[in-house]
């Protein structure tokens, strides 16, 4: 395994100052767990389960904590991502359809960014900047991000350092001033049950698998190990790389997990059970401008990150309102990275194109912004936060094109010598992916059963039809991988071996 120590006494079993320097990768990584999207599911899960749910973002974010761990496995041990592997490895069809998979990925969580930094505007300017122009000042700090690239990577990573700090403050703010019952929080982080829960907790509960694991963090995280300098031909050097690696995203996703469980926690203290009219009434009270937002009916409030903040702003005075919405801003600014790294190194991998990151990033941001913007300037913020949980959707959706090839490659012997995954890791992982999917394809069909349309019905049939033969053709490659090999008919799947690692000096750029 990978946290085997040393033998040699020379080496010390642990050094911060190593540790120092392989941290960067796993905290750009943990980001993807911070964006708005996660931040909607979780204040929507505290509102609609209370705590009851806290121990479904605990359980996801632990095996996001097992993926990330191959994914940077595959990266230290091969010197290639996951798209440069999937390139290799996978004939030009199903290669270029992976690719167009992960990029839809990317653009919706590109959206949500979007939208997040949209809303957040539009509530630090007291609804001055409408959501169209917070939609558009978004793409200029596009180019903020990219004048931070210039000056390195360490320098960048400090950067996302401090945006992650800024939200732990900011929602951990929120977490005193709601001081919400610890016991309560402890019981629902560490039971596994969900007491007098119907349809709406167990949608939340897979929405929340959704939007945790993200399909491009994956290729992401294979790419950013590779910026440390490592020997692949000394053994004990990969080995000590994967460890320390392991160590970082342990405490990244920790800190992570951590402010999911403030947002989580707060809405849960504090809106659990109410009805829109309490709410109405509370905010009529404290004068804020925004109280026409909740119907005065009886029905149990609905929150997004939008309304999230108002209600806040109503039962705990502005500050509350004005610090979650630099929360939010801070949550989408670094979301933005990822999807711009993530989206650069999926085509040079899949696609040999090697563009610069100003025009990666401004065809990502095009295509994101188009339809958020037309919804920002034709619908209302209902719209545009609804739009957020079908983004949700997608991704959850894009999922299995990132673990199936994860798992298929970390497994082959010829790829990864003596790091190739042991049995234990291909049966859990297998049955792990197996998981994921079956929620993922619940949630999609309770989505669409929700749309009540007749065509979309027959659309999202053939759509489904063609998804999860996708999906056979990869498992079936994936089943050959970890050792079925009576799968393989006519002996068509060939894996080439591995080009000996010390000898690809090329792929180390």
């Amino acid at each position: 395994s990978c946290l085997d120590s040393h033998s040699d006494d020379t080496d010390a079993l642990f050094s911060f100052r190593k540790l120092w320097a392989f941290t960067g990768p796993g905290f750009l990584m943990s980001i993807a767990y911070l964006d708005p999207g996660n931040i909607e599911s979780d204040l929507q899960s505290g509102a609609i389960a209370g705590f009851k749910l806290l121990w479904v973002l605990l359980v996801a974010t632990i095996i996001g904590l097992l993926l990330q761990r191959l994914a940077a496995r595959l990266g230290v041990v091969t010197g290639m991502h996951l798209a440069e592997v999937c390139n290799r490895h996978y004939p030009t069809v199903p290669r270029i359809i992976l690719w167009l998979m992960v990029e839809l990925a990317i653009i919706g969580s590109d959206m949500q960014e979007v939208i997040g930094c949209a809303i957040a505007f539009n509530l630090l300017s007291v609804g001055r900047i409408p959501l169209w122009a917070g939609v558009l000042i978004t793409i200029f700090d596009t180019f903020v991000f990219l004048f931070l690239d210039k000056y390195g990577l360490r320098k960048l990573e400090a950067f996302f350092g401090f945006l992650i700090t800024i939200m732990a403050l900011s929602f951990g703010y929120e977490y005193v001033r709601v001081a919400p019952d610890q016991v309560e929080v402890l019981k629902g982080m560490f039971v596994p049950y969900c007491s007098g829960c119907g349809a709406a907790q167990l949608e939340q509960a897979v929405g929340i698998v959704g939007a945790v694991i993200m399909p491009h963090n994956i290729y992401l995280h294979s790419a950013l190990v590779k910026s440390r300098d490592i020997n692949r031909g000394n053994k004990k050097e990969v080995k000590e790389a994967n460890k320390y690696y392991f160590i970082e995203s342990s405490i990244a996703l920790f800190i992570s997990f951590l402010i999911n469980v403030f947002v989580v926690a707060v809405f849960a203290e504090a809106f659990y059970g109410k009805t829109n009219m309490e709410v109405g009434q509370k905010c009529n009270e404290s004068g804020s401008p925004h109280s026409d937002l909740f119907p005065a009916n009886n029905q149990t409030l609905e929150v997004d990150i939008y309304k999230g903040g108002v209600v806040l702003g109503c039962f705990f005075g502005p500050a509350a309102l004005y610090i979650w919405a630099v929360g939010i801003l801070a949550a989408g600014q670094s979301s933005t990275m990822t999807g711009t790294y993530s989206g650069q190194f999926v085509m040079e991998g899949f696609l040999n194109l090697r563009w610069s990151r100003f025009a990666r990033v401004l065809l990502t941001r095009s295509i994101a912004i188009l339809p958020t913007l037309l919804v920002a300037v034709f619908e209302d913020v209902q719209h545009l936060t609804g739009m957020n949980d079908f983004l949700n959707v997608l991704q959850s959706m894009q999922l299995p094109f990132a673990l199936i090839p994860i798992l298929t490659f970390t497994s082959l012997t010829s790829l990864m010598n003596d790091f190739a995954n042991g049995l234990m890791w291909k049966i859990s992982g297998g049955l792990l992916i197996l998981g994921v999917c079956a929620i993922n394809i619940y949630f999609v069909v309770v989505y669409v059963f929700a749309l009540n349309n007749t065509i979309l019905y027959v659309f999202s049939a053939i759509l489904s039809f063609a998804y999860l033969s996708f999906i056979l053709y990869l498992m079936w490659h994936c089943l050959i991988a970890l050792g079925v090999s009576c799968l393989d008919f006519r002996g068509s799947v060939r894996y080439p071996p591995a080009v000996l690692v010390d000898e690809q000096p090329e792929l180390d750029s």
